[in-house]
Parts: structure tokens; sequence; C-alpha cells
């Protein structure tokens, strides 16, 4: 198991603890941070998925965003 589904999991596992008894100070503060800390790296990996995309219309046309076509070219530039 990877890093991210052990933190998922005790997620899950503290989730159901605090519907079934509640938490203690210490378990919702662990509770808080692994949330911040998923959101955090699930955040990272939809911005470079998005920044990494080229979008395609019927006819065969480039129709990416301007924006991420500015991001894409500036990371191009830095390589």
């Amino acid at each position: 198991m990877s890093n991210s589904d052990l933190n998922i999991e005790r997620i899950n596992e503290l989730a159901r603890k605090k519907k079934a008894e509640g938490l203690t100070q210490e378990e919702a503060k662990e509770q808080t941070a692994l949330r911040k800390a998923y959101l955090e790296s699930f955040r990272k990996g939809f911005k470079q998925q998005i920044e990494n995309t080229k979008v395609i219309d019927p006819e065969g046309n480039d129709v990416t965003p301007e924006k991420i076509k500015e991001i894409q070219e500036k990371r191009n530039n830095q390589n």
C-alpha cells in the first residue's frame, strides 16, 4: 500500500470512529492534518493533470485555454 492509501484508510477509520463514539482531541487534530495533507496532494496532482492537457475540438483544432497554453509554454521554456 502506498502512503496515500494508508492515509485514506486512516482518515476513513477516524471518520467511522467519530460517528460511532467521538474522537479525542489528539485524534481530531490527526484527522485534520491527514485531511489537509490529502487535499494538498489531490490538488497538486489535479493541477498537474490539467496543466498537461491538450483540448482538441471535433474538427481537430487545438482549443486549449490560453491560460493552460501559457503555463505549458512557460514550463517548456524552463527545461
